[in-house]
């Protein structure tokens, strides 16, 4: 059936058995595709029958369909002109795993940021009103989404003002992890309508067939049916605030969809439905394990194992060592923002349950969480992933460090992580973390120094951010393990012919480059700096003012960025006759591709550098 669905004119010709049978394809080819080349697989296959409804019903070529967070949005692009593309989603100059404007008309709006939907949604119909237009809003959210407070905040201003938008809640129990939420708790009592709504349906069909008074009974029963209702069911909050609630319904029926959300279109009012799914649907390994395929490598379809072993990463040594340390001290706690796996914080919540908080998708209240927790005198460990660190930095500035609280902000996911793209690269933190006084900023070359970062952050009793990579160590492995000391870097070679200047994972790749200039007779300083905030000036001002000659090597945008840092300081201190090139991102929005492919396109890879460094020196006439 999907070899004859090329668009969503094709879709509105087939009937409801045709299309169950498209829906059973769709998950076929998802799953295949995903098992190959990794990506967002659960939250797919539950959301098939729900794309395949709002399709029917819809014109995308005019209403605006909205993807909240957006990697469940594989079957609208497969429907929308990119299903032959969609054997290579994710890959370097091709299609993305997320809503892409660029890529289709029906991409109405850019997401992968969790919450954003409604909002959008709501700026959308009201500029449709304004504009004296007639076409629909849609936003779908999962019910994960719901905790965030943006999500809310659109919610509360649609309900008051009763803009006609559509909001889809996609009820499947789940963002990435298990919900853990009051929202979460609220939603279950609605689940339970569900069963009151079956058993209605019951009622009525036994009543019509009656004769006489049959239709009469179901008639009464009608005009008591809010009363029934509210005995068994609380009272419902989106009803409460000016939406029109319908469900919750089954979002694997693709008829009973198809009529809600015919009957939601005609409405002229803010309509809320909530339609209950199963994460990774279709394929029962990830029924059982959706956090695991949530987001996934290459694996086998038949077992679900992946294809290649996951090594060990910085998330896990992260959890691993802080569990150590909470065995030590009773006054260590750990928030996640709904990150628990992916943060390395399982173990931790295991052992140490009073002390491990889960507070949702809501980084804002996270981090003024810990800021409280830290006035009161505990250590909160928060580790975010550097991308949704951006959603809290107003709080990281108000509540954490005008306060000088003892608040250990810990950024997993930094720097380029590869095939989520633009939305999750982690190139932002350090220029803007710089800023914000009160603040150190740390950042691990390895696995060692991270765990001796987390040690040496308690005993600093301030402001902290620990920043380190998506995935595992580099293949080189360090000789040199000095002590960390409070705003030192340290020497990892020495030379008088260039000095680098790298921060992070590209420590090593510093490494290996000046490995590679030796065997050309060139000898390098190369300084692991360990702390971005504050500098060390001493060390890098002596090597700089012997080699006259600095390359700085950071996986961050160059703005703001190590770089800055170090061409601020041979300003102020106006050393002259220094030659300066700076190895990191532009200022762009870093699209999606395999991390060692993005670096060789921005020329931040091993060979483009030292190539760079051996020209120069041969314009300088010090190198043959």
């Amino acid at each position: 059936m999907l070899e004859k669905v090329n668009s969503p004119e094709d879709l509105k010709k087939l009937n409801i058995k045709e299309k169950q049978q498209l829906a059973e394809d769709i998950r076929k080819y998802i799953l295949d595709i995903i098992s190959k080349n990794g990506g967002h697989l659960a939250s797919n296959l539950g959301v098939v029958e729900l794309t395949l409804a709002l399709e029917s019903v819809f014109d995308l070529n005019k209403d605006k369909l909205i993807w909240d967070v957006g990697h469940q949005s594989y079957v609208h692009k497969i429907l929308n002109g990119r299903k032959n593309e969609f054997e290579n989603i994710r890959k370097i100059n091709c299609i993305a795993g997320f809503p892409k404007t660029i890529e289709s008309k029906t991409d109405c709006f850019n997401t992968g940021h969790s919450s954003t939907s409604v909002s959008a949604a709501m700026g959308m119909a009201k500029a449709r009103d304004l504009r004296g237009q007639k076409h629909s809003v849609i936003a779908v959210i999962g019910d994960g989404a719901l905790t965030g407070g943006m999500a809310l905040e659109a919610i509360n201003h649609i309900g008051c003002t009763k803009t006609n938008v559509i909001v889809i809640l996609n009820d499947n129990e789940m963002s990435i992890s298990k919900n853990i939420s009051g929202i979460n708790l609220f939603l279950s009592k609605l689940r339970a309508q569900k069963v009151y709504t079956m058993s209605n349906k019951s009622v009525k069909k036994v009543l019509n067939i009656i004769p006489v008074i049959g239709p009469f009974l179901v008639k009464l029963i009608r005009r008591i049916k809010k009363g029934i209702k509210q005995l068994i069911i609380p009272k419902m909050f989106f009803e409460d605030i000016g939406f029109k609630y319908l469900g919750p319904i089954d979002g694997h029926d693709i008829e009973e969809l198809e009529a809600i959300l015919v009957k939601a279109k005609k409405l002229e009012e803010p309509v809320l439905i909530h339609v209950l799914t199963k994460k990774g649907k279709g394929y029962k390994i990830a029924e059982e394990n959706p956090d695991k395929f949530h987001a996934t490598g290459p694996f086998n379809i038949e077992t679900g194992a992946p294809k290649k072993a996951k090594a060990k990463d910085y998330s896990k040594v992260f959890g691993e060592k802080l569990v150590q340390m909470a065995e030590k001290n009773k006054r260590i706690v750990a928030i996640t923002a709904a990150m628990k796996d992916g943060t390395g914080l399982s173990g931790f919540a295991k052992k140490y349950p009073e002390r491990f908080f889960d507070v949702g998708i809501a980084e804002q209240h996270a981090i003024t969480f810990a800021a409280g927790l830290a006035k009161a005198g505990m250590i909160p460990f928060v580790p975010i992933y550097s991308s949704f660190y951006q959603r809290a930095y107003d709080q990281v500035i108000h509540d954490v460090c005008m306060q000088k609280l003892p608040v250990i902000m810990c950024v997993d996911r930094s720097g380029i992580v590869g095939a989520d793209g633009e939305t999750h690269q982690g190139i932002f933190d350090l220029s803007f973390f710089k800023i914000v006084p009160n603040l150190a900023i740390m950042v691990p070359k390895d696995f060692r120094e991270l765990e001796s970062m987390m040690d040496f952050a308690i005993k600093l009793n301030k402001p902290v951010v620990i920043r380190y990579p998506r995935g595992g160590e580099s293949d080189y492995k360090f000789q040199i393990h000095t002590n960390i000391l409070y705003k030192k870097s340290e020497i990892l070679a020495k030379g008088q012919d260039v000095t680098i200047l790298a921060i992070g994972n590209q420590v090593s790749k510093a490494m290996k480059i000046s490995q590679k200039l030796k065997e050309k007779n060139i000898l390098a300083d190369v300084i692991n700096v360990r702390f971005f905030k504050p500098l060390d000036k001493y060390t890098i001002l002596r090597s700089i003012s012997k080699t006259r000659f600095v390359i700085t090597i950071e996986d961050s945008t160059l703005i703001g960025g190590l770089g800055t840092s170090v061409k601020e300081l041979i300003a102020e201190r106006e050393i002259q006759n220094v030659t300066i090139k700076s190895f990191g991102y532009p200022d762009v929005f870093v699209e999606h591709g395999a991390v060692k492919e993005l670096e060789k396109m921005y020329k931040v890879d091993e060979k483009s550098i030292t190539e760079y460094i051996v020209n120069e020196l041969k314009k300088r006439k010090l190198y043959k």
